[in-house]
């Protein structure tokens, strides 16, 4: 059990599947994620981090170590079977060769991406989403709009626009991967951090 992430509700057992001790420094093979009241430094790096198993039916990929325990805090009640869930995070920079590694190593299984609802989020949603899916993409913000590319087909999108369904309805693309995103904040950490100032 950890006293800060309990403070901030993230129940024991979820804790616990993260193997979480009094420490909050998560290893990406070159680079950590740290945590504790007041800062927490999400790492650039290719690597990843992983908790779960190769088995698993659902793949959650967030930003961070600390995202996806919150992720899982506000969502517990849609997932009952911990074991069936798989989590990575990328860090702070999406690099094509973890897209890779993530089609090679978990081929056919759900996938959940968990990215900020701000715009930076709903592009990463997009670019891992191709990268997962092995589809070629170029992006481009062009008067005000983003100009998105898929071999010689071109599709545009206003920034209120921009998401990942909308990537995947403009393109045909299926079977679709899911999002999720926070209610009332940017991202899921900062709603159980404002939850828990309360």
């Amino acid at each position: 059990m950890n006293r800060l992430l309990t403070g901030l509700g993230i129940p024991l057992e979820v804790q616990a599947f993260f193997n979480i001790s009094t420490d909050l420094t998560f290893n990406y093979g070159d680079q950590f994620e740290r945590y504790d009241a007041g800062f927490h430094i999400v790492p650039s790096t290719q690597n990843l981090w992983f908790a779960g198993t190769q088995n698993a039916t659902h793949l959650i990929i967030t930003y961070s170590v600390m995202e996806a325990m919150a992720f899982i805090t506000f969502n517990r009640h849609r997932f009952p079977r911990l074991e069936q869930l798989a989590f990575i995070a990328i860090g702070n920079k999406l690099h094509v060769e973890q897209g890779d590694w993530i089609r090679q190593s978990f081929p056919g299984r759900k996938v959940i991406l968990v990215f900020g609802k701000e715009l930076v989020g709903h592009i990463t949603d997009i670019k891992l989403a191709a990268a997962i899916k092995n589809i070629p993409i170029r992006i481009f913000y062009k008067d005000r709009d983003f100009h998105i590319y898929r071999n010689n087909c071109l599709k545009v999108f206003d920034q209120e626009q921009i998401s990942l369904h909308a990537f995947q309805e403009a393109f045909a693309i299926r079977p679709r991967f899911r999002t999720g995103k926070p209610v009332h904040s940017l991202t899921f950490l900062d709603q159980l951090i404002y939850d828990a100032e309360r």
